[in-house]
């Protein structure tokens, strides 16, 4: 299996797809054990996709927390560094969009183009839904509430309408026995998303940038992409019919996303 030591963490990684390098940051949880249609879609389609596990997660390294965003950005330069990669387009998603900001801001070099999906700023520009507070409940409570807050749509009429929906989530999730917000890499991380902050910083991120979201997303509202979009120079904003998985759910957003990467300069509107 490939491992490859950055930042002083042995970091799981993938590499699947062909044409211009992409780096692609995952959420909170994100294990690659249980994300393979990432590796099925158009990024693959049209990049050479490089995906890893976080520290403290999936296959990777547990080190000895507690871990800060700045971490957690040093790990993608340094993954980047390790399989040869100088600079790359940049897609983040949820937690990993607060990498992403963090690596375009401290690593800059690193990032030719950068999709940042559902995700926020925090600070001054709104915290992303606080998922910490829900680590402690019982699994099926937790479960209910992430998906209240993934689409706000769903409600519990539409629960009892879609149970093969509800399944699918929870093993995305990870709802197994022995998995969920209850494991320790999980909690260090939600212990750093929860101070995320670069509201302030934003406007340092100089390469084309393209915001993106879901219209009934909880997790990261519409008004934190907005606020995003107007803090990094240039941005372009994109909303999408969808939740926090908007990219799942509308057809159109990831080959948007591909069109902004491949140097679509009408993809999205000025916020």
């Amino acid at each position: 299996m490939p491992f490859a030591p950055a930042n002083g963490v042995a970091l799981y990684y993938e590499l699947a797809g062909d044409g211009d390098r992409l780096l692609f940051v995952s959420g909170t949880g994100g294990d690659l054990r249980r994300q393979r249609m990432l590796f099925q879609g158009p990024l693959t389609e049209n990049f050479a996709v490089l995906a890893y596990d976080q520290r403290g997660l999936g296959q990777s390294a547990v080190p000895e927390g507690p871990y800060t965003m700045a971490d957690y950005a040093d790990d993608a330069a340094g993954l980047l560094g390790a399989v040869g990669w100088d600079a790359c387009f940049v897609v983040g998603v949820s937690f990993g969009g607060m990498v992403a900001q963090e690596l375009a801001i401290r690593h800059p070099d690193r990032v030719r183009r950068l999709v940042l999906a559902c995700t926020s700023s925090g600070g001054a520009g709104g915290a992303s839904y606080p998922l910490h507070e829900l680590a402690d409940l019982h699994p099926g409570e937790r479960l209910v509430r992430q998906i209240e807050v993934m689409d706000t749509r769903w409600d519990a009429a539409w629960r009892q309408a879609h149970p093969e929906m509800v399944r699918l989530i929870a093993e995305g999730m990870g709802q197994g026995p022995d998995e969920g917000l209850a494991r320790r890499g999980t909690k260090l991380q939600l212990e750093a998303r929860r101070h995320h902050d670069t509201a302030a910083r934003l406007r340092v991120i100089r390469c084309p940038t393209l915001v993106c979201g879901g219209r009934f997303d909880g997790i990261a509202p519409p008004a934190n992409s907005e606020f995003l979009a107007r803090g990094i120079p240039g941005a372009r904003l994109a909303m999408f019919d969808g939740g926090h998985t908007f990219f799942m759910q509308d057809p159109t957003a990831l080959p948007a996303m591909v069109r902004f990467l491949q140097g679509d300069s009408a993809v999205g509107t000025a916020p």
